[in-house]
């Protein structure tokens, strides 16, 4: 089954849900499968090293040093991976309320994680989309 591309489509029809658990952004030297136990919840490799997304009592429990938390906020529209704006339209309405927002984009949502103190904000901007 293919996503939705309609931008205004997506916007009107997601529907933003705030996840519990609060996040951290980790990197590390070494290979993937040395932290496969700690169950990240995304992961990319840089130049620079392994970034892992963790739940935040993960990362203090595995001591690994991180700085700030997140809240992930999943938009609930099986959006395509080739849909236009969508990460625009959704980083330029968190811009506006002063919220960063880092997106992961998987097969079937997308994901942003947001400032842990302004996750109900991000919420409310979100949700004006009338979704």
């Amino acid at each position: 089954m293919s996503g939705i591309t309609e931008l205004s489509e997506l916007l009107a029809s997601m529907k933003p849900v705030l996840l519990e658990p609060e996040f951290v952004f980790c990197t590390v030297a070494g290979d993937l499968k040395d932290y496969v136990d700690l169950q990240p919840k995304a992961t990319f490799i840089e130049a620079e090293g392994l970034t892992l997304v963790l739940e935040k009592n993960v990362a203090e429990d595995a001591q690994l040093a991180f700085s700030g938390s997140f809240r992930q906020i999943t938009l609930t529209v099986h959006s395509s991976l080739e849909a236009v704006g969508l990460t625009a339209a959704v980083s330029a309405k968190l811009a506006e309320h002063n919220i960063s927002a880092n997106v992961v984009a998987a097969y079937y949502h997308d994901h942003i994680f947001v400032q842990t103190r302004k996750a109900d904000a991000a919420m409310l901007a979100l949700q004006a989309f009338g979704g």
